[in-house]
């Protein structure tokens, strides 16, 4: 049995080499078939060599990155300046401030004390319970993150179910559904919030995902949350006879012990509060474009960090994701090779060329392509290969079509984000059970395709009244480049 499964093992490898090899090689040659120079093939082929080898070799992902980087130099496609230049410290730098104060928000007990509250509610019915945590959900992604999020649900969801002994795996996959939709709310959600709403140009503010993204966000969550209420309906009613019995004598869903949260309170609407205002600070001072976005939670978690001294280490070196980050940094700079190289603008010329300036007709396929490759591609490495081209059209709507897609997508597949794995992982370890991947795929896919169709509604209505590129570019006061789709 053994010998049997490391020859499949061995033989699984060999198929994932030859793939690797198959598809950088085509790449380059049709880069080379197409005219593209030595530079351009080379940052395309590398890209796509990083690209589908942290896919199908996810725990090397980190030195694959390194190989890359040095390829890429070794070539003379990038240099130490362009690195340094095209590493997006600065969303290094934000999202490693947030995950500081995320940490500090746990220990604060903010979290436990709304879990609390949830199961305190009397007369709790089942579907009640199912609209609060999928609203609670697609906030608490909103305001810090959305791995954040799930666990904050998954252990709401873990006391109730163990309480009234029924299965927690449906409730689970729609907390995790909600909070992959409520990610596309803000720039915080998600990394892919803050690399579209950095890398756009002009850069995307706090307040243009309120005005914009987020109205969307809330409509995908209502209709999702009303299909999974129906597609659920069985789990949701034997819930509800659990609740039923509990009430009946007399018995609550867990302790009810007072946590202390106002501080954690405090510290979250502070952080809303100087992330809303940050354009208002930066026109005061005269300040670049979302400095503050940037120099707010760097601010806040610095403070934190002090007065919580005691606890610096576990903050900085275990709240923080460093091989994540130092991953996306390497990520960032190859992407940025092909914008160097003019690789992304060839293609975005081809892409309207093939499409026209159709915005209804783009939208849609931006949202298509980036939620199915999402589905599959962890959604960061995939928006990092795709945003330098759409930030070159011109309708904004078109990166809140990428935004959209690739959050939505996630949805899709039980590897399609960060909280789908983490949210598995808790339930395999506690339960000893594991999800079918077609059993998620049937609700997931259901659910993207449905999100999707709502934020392509929503995209296409509200297109004439976004600004265009060329006008956020007045409106920031910088003179704007010839748009690739005139």
């Amino acid at each position: 049995m053994l010998k049997s499964e490391g020859r499949v093992g061995k033989s699984n490898f060999f198929i994932r080499i030859a793939a690797l090899f198959l598809l950088t090689s085509f790449v380059g040659f049709i880069s080379n078939r197409y005219g593209l120079n030595f530079p351009q093939t080379t940052a395309a082929t590398v890209f796509t060599l990083i690209i589908i080898a942290a896919t199908l070799f996810w725990d090397y992902h980190l030195p694959i990155a390194f190989v890359g980087i040095a390829l890429l130099m070794a070539f003379n496609v990038q240099n130490i300046s362009g690195m340094i230049e095209q590493s997006n410290l600065d969303i290094i730098l934000f999202l490693m401030a947030m995950m500081i104060i995320v940490g500090v928000l746990k220990d604060l007990g903010l979290f436990s004390w709304i879990i609390i509250q949830v199961i305190s509610i009397r007369e709790l019915s089942a579907r009640m319970f199912v609209v609060i945590y999928m609203v609670i959900g697609a906030l608490a992604s909103c305001m810090v993150d959305e791995v954040t999020a799930i666990v904050l649900l998954a252990a709401l969801i873990f006391q109730v179910c163990d309480t009234l002994a029924i299965k927690p795996v449906p409730f689970i996959i729609m907390a995790v559904m909600s909070a992959n939709i409520g990610s596309t709310g803000t720039m915080l959600g998600n990394p892919v919030g803050i690399l579209i709403g950095q890398n756009a140009s002009p850069p995307l503010s706090f307040i243009d995902f309120m005005c914009w993204s987020f109205p969307i966000m809330a409509a995908e969550l209502l209709v999702v949350t009303v299909f999974l209420l129906w597609t659920f309906r069985k789990e949701i009613r034997a819930m509800d006879d659990g609740l039923r019995e509990r009430r009946e004598i007399g018995m609550t869903l867990g302790p009810m012990v007072a946590v202390p949260f106002r501080k954690g309170l405090f510290v979250l609407a502070l952080l809303m509060a100087m992330l809303s205002l940050h354009t208002v600070i930066e026109d005061r001072l005269g300040l670049d474009r979302n400095t503050m976005l940037i120099a707010a939670p760097l601010f806040l978690s610095g403070m934190l960090i002090l007065f919580r001294r005691g606890h610096v280490h576990k903050y900085v070196s275990e709240d923080v994701e460093w091989s994540t980050l130092i991953f996306f940094m390497m990520l960032f700079v190859v992407a940025g090779s092909l914008d160097r190289t003019r690789v992304t603008t060839r293609i975005a010329e081809g892409f309207v060329a093939a499409l026209g300036d159709r915005p209804n007709l783009l939208i849609s396929v931006i949202l298509a392509i980036s939620a199915v490759g999402s589905a599959f591609i962890e959604n960061v490495i995939f928006v990092a290969s795709f945003m330098p081209v759409v930030v070159k059209l011109e309708e904004t709507s078109y990166l809140w079509a990428l935004l959209h897609g690739a959050c939505l997508g996630g949805n899709i597949t039980m590897i399609g984000s960060t909280a789908n794995i983490v949210a598995m992982s808790m339930v395999e370890k506690r339960y000893w059970t594991k999800v079918n991947f077609f059993t998620w795929l049937r609700t997931g896919f259901a659910v993207g395709l449905l999100s999707c169709l709502v934020a392509w509604t929503c995209l296409t209505f509200l297109t004439p009244y976004m600004p265009t590129r060329a006008e956020r570019m007045q409106a920031a006061g910088r003179t704007a480049p010839e748009s690739v789709a005139k």
